[in-house]
């Protein structure tokens, strides 16, 4: 078969749909909780966030894509089992059967062996699993530091990198989020079937990663594919080489790459119609500063030609765009990006910050679909009222501005 040749309009469009940020060909249902379990798996994995100036970022990057459903969903499956908390590209909410894979050699790949750093402190590992078999779940703030010093998240105690690291080796689990903390408790008692499940080789987990990569992303340049699940570069060539051989990858053309992209076998059938034209359409969202489309700050700006820096990182006086902006998907484009906070009490939803990208026309359609969405986005936090402070452009607060 001929490789086939998309072009990067193809492209785009064929990672939103691969995102579930296309447009429904028909007005779509009200959101289900089967709906969140499916879009978890569609996408993979749910990246964790303390920062809540509006919805955390796994219920934000799930209303992006269904609209107006409950948040309680996502925390109902967590503690049904459907989900387990495990690190991938960062702290996620991962689908749970997908355990096996990810503990496969502890694959946070920032932790050098935490099975050898657990063997060493063997003694302080065994006292935290004696209190929690004693007292069940426990927290990182029921320990007392036994060095005596001030620790911060950077410089975490030892019994705080003890349980990281015994959830690291799968001895732990997370059971819930108390006050956003982690309740850490024994796989035992919150996974029992884990036992009973086959090993998995490093090899056989790095080829399902890079599949899933590249069934999330839609059409995958290599350099994308290591960061979705901050998979090693060589793990993922090798992995590349394997699922060629048994034909469990494809590769395509991309008019101006210089190597092929890799796409999903199962997504062949919307490729090839997106190479004849037939390209998916996105809906007008706002997204997350962690949604999975523009995580990878350096792919974002390859295919979208849009700079996202995380501002929050930024001394104040840095920053350009605002302490959390959300960039703003409309036509396959991301066009602009805004700087909320929802006010819960008073019911405003407040834009401190809107900006639009140079180039971007301003007419009617692209106006009112972002209102639009704007709105929707302030009527699902429980803030309805909408108030835009400042704007790159004079009169930009009065276009957008919601009566």
């Amino acid at each position: 078969m001929p490789m086939i040749t998309l072009s990067q309009d193809a492209v785009r469009g064929l990672m939103i749909a691969a995102q579930g940020l296309h447009d429904a060909p028909q007005p779509p249902a009200i959101a289900t909780k089967a709906d969140v379990r499916r879009m978890i798996r569609q996408l993979h994995m749910l990246q964790i966030d303390s920062i809540n100036v509006v919805a955390r970022a796994p219920y934000f990057v799930l209303w992006s894509r269904l609209g107006a459903y409950d948040p309680l969903w996502l925390d109902q499956l967590f503690a049904e089992g459907e989900l387990f908390e495990y690190w991938a590209n960062a702290n996620c909410y991962l689908p749970i059967e997908d355990y096996p894979l990810h503990l496969v050699e502890s694959w946070y790949t920032d932790w050098k062996n935490p099975q050898q750093w657990l063997d060493e402190h063997r003694d302080l590992a065994e006292m935290v699993l004696d209190f929690i078999r004693d007292n069940g779940g426990a927290r990182a703030s029921d320990f007392k530091s036994i060095d005596g010093q001030k620790h911060t998240w950077d410089n975490p105690k030892q019994e705080q990198i003890a349980l990281d690291y015994l959830l690291c080796v799968g001895e732990l689990m997370v059971r819930e989020r108390r006050n956003f903390q982690r309740v850490y408790d024994l796989r035992e008692r919150i996974y029992p079937e884990a036992d009973k499940l086959p090993s998995v080789s490093r090899d056989d987990a790095t080829d399902q990663f890079v599949l899933y990569t590249i069934q999330a992303l839609g059409v995958a340049k290599v350099e994308w594919i290591a960061p979705y699940f901050r998979l090693k570069k060589d793990w993922v060539n090798a992995a590349l080489k394997r699922l060629e051989k048994q034909d469990r990858v494809i590769k395509v053309a991309v008019s101006g790459w210089g190597k092929p992209g890799y796409i999903h076998p199962d997504n062949l059938k919307q490729v090839e119609a997106a190479a004849d034209g037939e390209i998916p359409h996105s809906k007008t969202t706002l997204l997350s500063p962690f949604d999975p489309l523009v995580r990878n700050r350096a792919m974002t700006l390859d295919l979208f030609n849009f700079d996202h820096p995380i501002e929050f990182y930024f001394p104040a006086a840095k920053r350009i765009y605002g302490y959390y902006s959300l960039p703003i998907l409309y036509d396959n484009a991301l066009i602009g990006r805004l700087d909320p906070r929802a006010h819960h009490k008073d019911g405003i939803f407040e834009v401190k910050a809107l900006h639009i990208e140079p180039g971007v026309i301003l007419d009617d359609a692209l106006v009112e679909a972002v209102k639009s969405a704007l709105q929707a986005c302030a009527v699902w936090h429980q803030t309805p009222q909408v108030i835009i402070r400042d704007t790159t452009e004079s009169g930009l607060a009065e276009i957008f501005q919601i009566d």
